[in-house]
């Protein structure tokens, strides 16, 4: 991998990522547009009532939405149009976002363009461009877990306007937070008390409980199972785990990352299969996702294990699960799909 580091016209961080190799490009053009500097200013405020941090980013009101594709601020840079990668063309591009939910003393929100390639999606990458975002996942989550008050790194990605895009271009983020989320916070306290009961490690048990009980297990390999876990929240819902307990992503080996982009780009591709109209081989729209890497945070993480998460919102071709009263009142899922049918789904639409 290649890093180079620039600034934006406005002095946000850009930093171009690409394969190592003698043709790779030079990344010295300049963002020429006259932009304000960013006066973003997120506040976090304490809900006393749950105990949880509420980030109020009402800047990012005028953020761009749903622009037209030859007005994407994703896109590279060409004539007539300069968008926030000034290059006229590159591999994967990480920058500062300009709409930040968290920023300075508040953390910190990136976002990771995937491809150059408006029209295209994750799935599409080759497994040598799906490596080279794993590594600037992982050189992104290194960097700000060294920022002073980070307690977590959350990469991840969302896909489809059913899930609330706002760019079309196939993209992700990474939020650096200066707590420990709510979802986090959960499961260090569930892991630490399965240590307390039976001396062991929770993911591990979760890991060896998947992949004996074969019904659930979508896909295996040498060094990751991809599982739908036993109380799955959404109707087809993946966690892909590697078979070795880690915390993060920078602990991962080298073989451990050379048999990632197979198996996760499969599994995005299935994801794609799973609502084909019949006699048709290729879908008529993408599925919907959310795509999100659990991290252990920096306080008490040290029963987590680096696990990613995949899911998505639709349940039928022509139906979406919805967050309702009981989902969004009172935080209590009721899934609509069994687990063992989403996982037997998920093995039959195989490529």
């Amino acid at each position: 991998m290649k890093r180079t580091t620039t600034k934006l016209a406005d002095g946000r961080e850009l930093i171009y990522y690409d394969l190592d190799r003698d043709d790779a490009a030079d990344r010295d053009t300049l963002d020429r547009r006259l932009l304000e500097p960013v006066d973003s200013r997120p506040e976090l405020r304490l809900d006393r009532a749950t105990g949880e941090w509420i980030a109020i980013a009402s800047h990012r009101q005028g953020r761009v939405h749903l622009p037209p594709t030859d007005a994407c601020p994703l896109c590279p840079s060409r004539e007539g149009h300069r968008s926030e990668i000034p290059a006229a063309d590159y591999e994967v591009a990480v920058f500062e976002n300009r709409f930040p939910s968290l920023a300075g003393r508040v953390g910190r929100c990136e976002v990771v363009c995937f491809t150059s390639e408006h029209g295209a999606s994750f799935a599409d990458l080759t497994e040598d461009r799906a490596r080279l975002v794993l590594d600037a996942w992982t050189d992104r989550t290194e960097r700000l877990t060294a920022l002073p008050g980070i307690e977590q790194v959350y990469c991840f990605e969302n896909r489809g306007a059913e899930i609330g895009v706002t760019l079309a271009h196939p993209h992700g983020q990474i939020y650096a937070f200066p707590f420990v989320p709510p979802r986090t916070a959960k499961m260090v306290a569930v892991a630490a008390s399965h240590r307390t009961a039976t001396g062991r490690n929770l993911f591990e048990d979760l890991l060896a409980e998947a992949r004996a009980a074969t019904s659930r297990v979508v896909l295996a390999g040498e060094h990751w199972t991809a599982f739908v876990p036993y109380a799955a929240r959404w109707p087809y819902e993946v966690h892909l785990h590697p078979h070795r307990r880690v915390p993060d992503l920078t602990r991962l080996t080298e073989a451990e990352r050379v048999e990632f982009p197979g198996i996760y780009l499969e599994l995005l591709r299935r994801f794609d299969r799973l609502f084909l109209p019949e006699g048709r081989s290729t879908p008529t729209a993408p599925t919907p996702y959310i795509s999100a890497w659990h991290q252990a945070p920096a306080t008490g993480g040290h029963e987590l294990a680096l696990h990613l998460e995949l899911f998505t919102v639709r349940r039928t071709a022509d139906k979406l699960k919805y967050l309702a009263g009981v989902e969004s009142g009172m935080e209590s899922f009721v899934n609509d799909v069994a687990p063992e049918a989403a996982a037997q789904r998920l093995r039959e639409v195989a490529s």
